[in-house]
């Protein structure tokens, strides 16, 4: 008798622990539509606590007709760094009859934090994602408890594609997973520097081209052409400001003409006067209290009967040479007051002015 009642607890012992370990299985693949109990009172439980749950949640809303104060909604940080499965999984019943290890407890902020710095030592936010092979950028990130790190994306496309919670590259089952923003600061920063090296190389680049106007090059070609460039700027920028008001320049002609004319008229009263000998006789006595010597176009001296007519010398002329007297008492060879009057083309007469003093003149030719 003894030995069937044991032979019964043996047998109900051993079922126990085949349904315990099947419910595990089903639990670990994920696998909740697979229910050993009967799937008509799963659902008839499941209606259940969904009407327990909108009656709990129904409230009574009294209109006062006041209007509601609008508050601003929160605006989470971005940055902020959170556990996705903050609470462990229910024991199974093989986990709580011992049969199969029960899954680690949550890990706290410390440990996080090691394993935040092992997966910072190894460098994994700064590699790509081991699962699509790009660059975390600015998707969103997330760190396992095995420190390895995966777009939260491909994580959850690879966690429904195997059907299993394990990780891709360790394949450590039931991993607690964090959100991070690793990747995002090291793509900011990456792009912050990028930025950077553009606008110094713009303002590089700029400071150059200015340099490159303002300072000539030492090579004799590159000089050449920098001149060049220079003086066609200055050309065009002169053309640019040239203002072409025809009527001005017209007015500014018959006024330019005006004066000349009357410039003119001034000289013809001034030289069209013919002067007398007594005119003639005061001038030469201003030459001679000049004591002009010497011819001041050819610097030879003048001819000695003059000087001695003048009273500037006594000796005899050994070889008598024309000289002229002007109106301005200034004295010259004749021979070269006419070189110097056929010299200057632009000059007519009467309108031939003194080398010394630069003023209209007649002319006397003295005798030896």
């Amino acid at each position: 008798m003894l030995k069937h009642k044991d032979h019964s607890s043996k047998k109900d012992n051993l079922a126990i622990t085949a349904v315990a370990l099947q419910d595990h299985i089903l639990h670990d693949l994920q696998l909740g539509n697979l229910s050993i109990a009967d799937n008509s009172k799963t659902e008839v439980r499941k209606k259940e606590n969904k009407a327990k749950s909108l009656k709990r949640d129904a409230k009574a809303v009294v209109d006062t007709g006041l209007k509601k104060p609008t508050h601003s909604p929160r605006v989470e940080d971005p940055e902020r760094e959170y556990v996705l499965d903050p609470t462990p999984p229910p024991l199974t019943l093989a986990q709580k009859l011992g049969l199969i290890a029960p899954p680690p407890v949550p890990l706290s902020s410390e440990e996080w934090e090691s394993v935040k710095q092992r997966s910072i030592l190894h460098g994994d936010s700064m590699q790509p994602c081991p699962i699509c092979r790009e660059e975390f950028e600015l998707h969103p990130q997330v760190l396992l408890s095995c420190s390895h790190v995966f777009h939260r994306a491909c994580l959850q496309g690879f966690e429904r594609f195997t059907n299993k919670k394990t990780c891709p590259l360790c394949r450590k089952n039931q991993y607690q997973t964090r959100v991070i923003h690793d990747g995002a600061r090291l793509f900011k920063a990456k792009c912050a520097t990028r930025i950077q090296a553009c606008w110094r190389g713009y303002v590089v680049r700029k400071w150059y081209r200015s340099l490159r106007q303002a300072v000539p090059p030492t090579d004799a070609k590159l000089r050449k052409k920098f001149f060049e460039e220079k003086f066609i700027e200055i050309s065009h920028r002169i053309l640019c400001s040239y203002d072409t008001n025809i009527e001005e320049l017209f007015s500014e002609i018959d006024h330019c003409l005006a004066v000349n004319r009357s410039v003119l008229q001034q000289l013809d009263e001034k030289c069209g006067q013919e002067l007398t000998e007594e005119d003639w006789e005061k001038i030469q006595v201003q030459a001679a209290h000049r004591e002009i010597c010497e011819c001041s176009i050819c610097l030879t001296p003048l001819s000695l009967d003059v000087q001695a007519a003048l009273g500037t010398s006594s000796h005899p002329c050994p070889r008598p040479r024309a000289t002229v007297l002007l109106s301005c008492a200034h004295l010259f060879h004749h021979t070269c007051l006419q070189a110097l009057e056929e010299f200057s083309v632009g000059d007519r007469s009467p309108f031939h002015v003194c080398p010394l003093c630069r003023s209209c003149y007649q002319k006397k030719i003295l005798e030896c």
